[in-house]
């Protein structure tokens, strides 16, 4: 059969079609009326043609007055480098916007879209998709309910059981706008972070990604799990306000507002912290409006100070550095409960210290400045009074995190108090920064509101 060229211009043209001609080719035509309908179906190797907009199909049925065409068979929309795919779908000449429930294949030469449904707006290059929206790239994927794309703003918008993946990260939400062009994106309400590169999983209310920098915001919670030379797991969560990720060259964690960690035996709370993960180090200090400084729990001893430095090796402590700020009111503390007698509290106070470990247990304290302590003893586990003892600087050598040896410098000074003047008055005996934290983090907290939870 010769082919028919066919060139309707359309009579009524709304103000979005801005006056511009659809033409159609196609194999045959058939004209007919229905209810008053002009309808004009052109069958066989279909071409539509609207300024920019090509769209091919097997057959088209075009309903005149209305200004709209089903496409039906092998549809391909295109403009410029977009191209769209479609078993069925409708074109809406007056509009210049195309719509398919029938499944979509949408390709820029940025990304690769499916869909169950979309439009897609032409004059304004922007598109709308719902229903099992999944968009690839070179080096990511998201998986979305729906999506809303505006090409010439380089802007995506998704909503609704939101996956990104790319190389570093797995990101989930209710919803986030990304700028492709940017590399920027933002994740709102019910946020998962899996960080690929760290081993970290972050949770929280929003998030802010851009390069090698994010922010997690409302609720913020952290949870990396680590294994031992064992073989163990032991995991280290975080909660706090604010967690800033730079993945640049300092590779740092910032948590900040209401940081609670813990990790094993170990725990601290404090307002502002920093992760040094290449140097396996932590660092917190008290900020200028907080109350108490920060606060740290080793095993069965408390530790009090303006600055904390802490180093690990292996997943396990072997260094803590805690200084008291110049000009401030109270010394450093460390204050170690014994558990077979709880309400005998070891303590030691002065300017700075610095505690070693061996195998994550600790060996020795150095004191340095204002050393005071006060230490019970013991006979054959039994109790056999305390000794209060000052000096300028102080070595403390531990066993089995008991004090086994102490040596004094500067101006020593000890004191023995027999065990029947401190039976029962034990509290009499304490320092003057003695102060016991009661807020110490349990693992059921972090369980509770975060792994298991949202």
């Amino acid at each position: 059969m010769k082919k028919i060229f066919l060139i309707i211009l359309l009579t009524a043209v709304a103000a979005f079609g801005q006056g511009k001609m659809l033409r159609v080719e196609g194999d045959s035509l058939i004209g007919k009326r229905i209810d008053g309908e002009i309808i004009r179906e052109v069958r066989g190797n279909v071409v539509m043609y609207q300024d920019d907009v090509v769209i091919k199909c097997d057959t088209a049925i075009q309903y005149i007055t209305k200004n709209r065409a089903e496409l039906i068979g092998h549809v391909i929309a295109m403009q410029d480098s977009i191209i769209i795919k479609t078993t069925r779908g409708f074109y809406y000449d007056d509009s210049r916007i195309s719509f398919s429930n029938n499944g979509i294949d949408y390709t820029d030469g940025h990304i690769r879209l499916t869909a169950d449904n979309g439009y897609y707006y032409y004059d304004e290059k922007r598109a709308f998709f719902y229903g099992n929206v999944v968009i690839r790239d070179s080096v990511s994927t998201l998986k979305a309910d729906r999506f809303y794309y505006y090409d010439d703003a380089d802007k995506a918008v998704a909503a609704g059981n939101v996956t990104a993946i790319d190389t570093a990260l797995i990101i989930r939400a209710d919803s986030l706008i990304n700028y492709k062009s940017e590399n920027t994106a933002f994740a709102f309400a019910n946020v998962s972070v899996d960080d690929l590169k760290n081993g970290m999983l972050i949770k929280g209310d929003y998030l802010e990604n851009k390069n090698d920098y994010s922010k997690v915001t409302g609720n913020a919670f952290l949870m990396r799990i680590d294994t031992l030379d064992s073989g163990e797991t032991d995991t280290l969560f975080v909660k706090a306000g604010i967690m800033e990720s730079f993945s640049d060259s300092s590779n740092r964690l910032v948590c900040a507002d209401s940081v609670r960690m813990l990790k094993g035996e170990f725990a601290s709370v404090n307002n502002y912290a920093v992760f040094y993960r290449d140097e396996n180090r932590i660092h917190t200090y008290k900020l200028p409006n907080d109350q108490t400084p920060p606060v740290i729990w080793n095993e069965n001893a408390q530790i009090l100070g303006d600055t904390i430095d802490i180093i690990t090796n292996d997943n396990k402590l072997e260094r803590m550095t805690i200084k008291s700020d110049a000009g401030t009111t109270l010394n450093a503390l460390i204050v170690t409960q014994n558990p077979e007698y709880p309400e005998r509290y070891d303590q030691i106070s002065g300017a700075e210290f610095e505690m070693f470990f061996e195998d994550g247990k600790l060996i020795k304290t150095v004191v340095s400045g204002n050393m005071l302590s006060i230490y019970y003893l013991y006979e054959e586990d039994k109790p056999n009074g305390l000794i209060k003892s000052s000096a300028q600087n102080a070595e403390i050598y531990f066993e089995n995190n008991k004090v086994d040896k102490v040596k004094l410098f500067g101006k020593p000074a000890s004191e023995y108090y027999p065990e029947n003047l401190v039976s029962e008055r034990e509290l009499d005996f304490t320092l003057p920064d003695f102060i016991l934290i009661k807020n110490r983090p349990v693992k059921d907290e972090f369980i509770r509101n975060r792994t298991l939870g949202k």
